[in-house]
Parts: C-alpha cells; sequence; structure tokens
C-alpha cells in the first residue's frame, strides 16, 4: 500500500513538474503566513489546496503528516481549525500560474443587492446568470461581483442557484461566517422558500413531495437527478398560491437542499416547472418562448435565518421578476 501511496504521489508530483515548464514559476522558498479573519475557521489541508492552487491533494497530506506544515511552530493534523493569528508555515512548492479570463468591464458591475452589512451580502441574482464559471461559462456570479468589488479581501457563495432559477442568493464576505453558514444549512435552519409556475391545473392545495433524488452526470456532461430509492432523501412542500389557465403558480418550501430538488419533485407530481429545459414540457417551452416568456419560472422568493454574529433573525424577500408577473397576468382566470 505504501508503494501504491509513494507511486501515486510521484505521478502527480511528475505532472506538476511538466506543468512547470511551460509556464512562469512561482516562488519556490518557505513562506510564513499569518492567518486573517476572513480565513480562520477552514481546516488546514483546504487552506493549503487554496493558497497553494494546482497542487494534488497527496501533496498535502504528504507535507502535513512529514511535519513540513507548522502552525505556531508546531505540527498539526489536516483536521487542525485555522484561528485569527496563527503563523502557518508553507513549505517550497512550485507550481503551474493558473490564468483565467478577466471579467469584461461592461460586465464587472455590481449586481442588485437585498441585503448587506459587513457579514453578509445577499442579492437578486438575475436568471440566466450561472453562479460561478466552468463548464463553457467564462464568469458566473462569483466573478462578477469580485471584480465589482475589488476592495473585498473574502467573498464567497454560500449557497447555489441554478443558472436558470433567479431570486437571493447569498454571500459571505468572512470566512467565520462561511464556516457558520454552512453549520446553518447543515441544521436545516436556513428557511427557502420558492415561488413557480407549474404546468397544468394542480386541484391539491398543499402538495407535500417526499421522495429520494439520485444525482447523476450524464453522456454530454450535464448534471441530471432522477427520483431513485438509492437516492438522497428530499423534502418539498407545494402550496398553491393562484390557479391560472392551464397553470398554477405555487409557493414552495424545501426541507432539503438536493440539486435540481423542486424542477424533479415538481416534475414527479406531474406538473413540472414551465420553462425548465431538463425536465419540462420542451414543446410547450417552444409554443412560451416564440410568446417571449424564454425562461424557467422558478425564482428563489424568501430566506429567513438567524444572523451568524448578531443572532438576529433575517427575514428577505426578492420580489417577483416582470416576467412572472406579465406571465400570471396573460393567464389569469
Amino acid at each position: 500500500m505504501k508503494h501504491l501511496r509513494k507511486t501515486f504521489e510521484q505521478k502527480n508530483v511528475s505532472s506538476l513538474q511538466i506543468a512547470e515548464k511551460n509556464t512562469t514559476p512561482a516562488p519556490v522558498s518557505v513562506r510564513l503566513h499569518t492567518v486573517g479573519e476572513e480565513e480562520a475557521g477552514q481546516r488546514i489541508d483546504n487552506f493549503l489546496l487554496r493558497i497553494c492552487r494546482g497542487v494534488p491533494k497527496s501533496w498535502v497530506y504528504r507535507v502535513v503528516r512529514k511535519g513540513e506544515v507548522r502552525v505556531n511552530k508546531g505540527r498539526v493534523d489536516v483536521e487542525y481549525k485555522l484561528q485569527v493569528g496563527d503563523v502557518v508555515r508553507i513549505p517550497p512548492v512550485r507550481v503551474a500560474e493558473r490564468t483565467s479570463k478577466p471579467v469584461p468591464t461592461a460586465r464587472a458591475t455590481k449586481l442588485p443587492v437585498v441585503y448587506e452589512d459587513d457579514a453578509l451580502l445577499v442579492i437578486d441574482k438575475p436568471a440566466g446568470l450561472a453562479v460561478h464559471g466552468g463548464s463553457g461559462v467564462s464568469f458566473g456570479v462569483i466573478e462578477q461581483l469580485r471584480a465589482a468589488y475589488p476592495d473585498f479581501k473574502f467573498i464567497e457563495l454560500v449557497h447555489r442557484l441554478d443558472k436558470e432559477t433567479s431570486g437571493l442568493l447569498m454571500l459571505a464576505k468572512k470566512r467565520s461566517v462561511l464556516v457558520a453558514l454552512h453549520e446553518t444549512i447543515r441544521l436545516g435552519q436556513m428557511d427557502k422558500r420558492y415561488y413557480a409556475i407549474l404546468k397544468g391545473e394542480v386541484t391539491d392545495k398543499e402538495n407535500h413531495v417526499r421522495v429520494p433524488l439520485y444525482k447523476f452526470v450524464a453522456a454530454n456532461g450535464d448534471r441530471r437527478v432522477l427520483v431513485s430509492e438509492t437516492g438522497q432523501s428530499a423534502h418539498s412542500r407545494f402550496n398553491i398560491d393562484k390557479v391560472l389557465n392551464g397553470y398554477t403558480a405555487v409557493r414552495v418550501k424545501i426541507y432539503t437542499g438536493r440539486t435540481h430538488q423542486i424542477r424533479v419533485h415538481s416534475a414527479h407530481l406531474g406538473h413540472p416547472i414551465v420553462g425548465d429545459d431538463k425536465y419540462g414540457d420542451f414543446d410547450l417551452n417552444k409554443a412560451l418562448a416564440k410568446q417571449k416568456f424564454d425562461r424557467m419560472f422558478l425564482h428563489a422568493h424568501e430566506l429567513r435565518l438567524k444572523h451568524p454574529v448578531t443572532g438576529e433573525m433575517l427575514a428577505l424577500t426578492a420580489e417577483l421578476p416582470i416576467d412572472f408577473v406579465q406571465f400570471i397576468n396573460k393567464h389569469s382566470v
């Protein structure tokens, strides 16, 4: 086993060295890094992976295990959580510099702010904007906000929304706040509520959907989800807000935060979300697109939680987008 691990580490280091030949190398001397407030609370292994971008995880675990990484001159294990003022000794490492496409000046703009203080930034994300770059997307919300707020020392997504979903998106301005909010989500103490327009006229005033969801990657690389007993438990509640002509406007509360949860659960009910290009009625979507209703009608409408610093209750709302209002008005009974 030790031989296999050593071979794996050598292979990763070799790949790293090959990449170095084609790029300008970063400094390779020992570094001493003092942990700031925005970095406190994260594990040492995750910190090293962020600071030493491009290194394999095997390198991180090896240097920590061998004591080459020190915190306040002492040895630590990979699960050690950093504290403000910790001095971290980072051993020499040369990695390939990653180049990323800069956010165009015209797009380095602030997005609509619903709430902001020293700890949090909550925006009203428009539909059609990914939360981060990757998978064919040059940049997303996080890259755009970092460009729009160059003075922020730290800003990270607390949770995610699908590209096609609009509404409330929360970001943390401090590492300690990010860690606290992730714990809030894990404990189910963040109340997320959505507004959606479903195909067909739903008859039951309230529907609880409790079916497990299995996530996989399709042959074309898309993330997909299906109902399966081998999946993770998921629970959504659908309440009718307004019955329309051929559609139903609903309010949705999610008790779990699975990928595409509302989209798959609504389709499971037999009433997919209007405009959903993965689980919806494709012919209906095409017909509506010709009428200028070319989006998925799912909106992160309300967010309720305790403030991670002050403990006060926050009740945030992102008003329905104009295209929602127009659709409802056009199809009102």
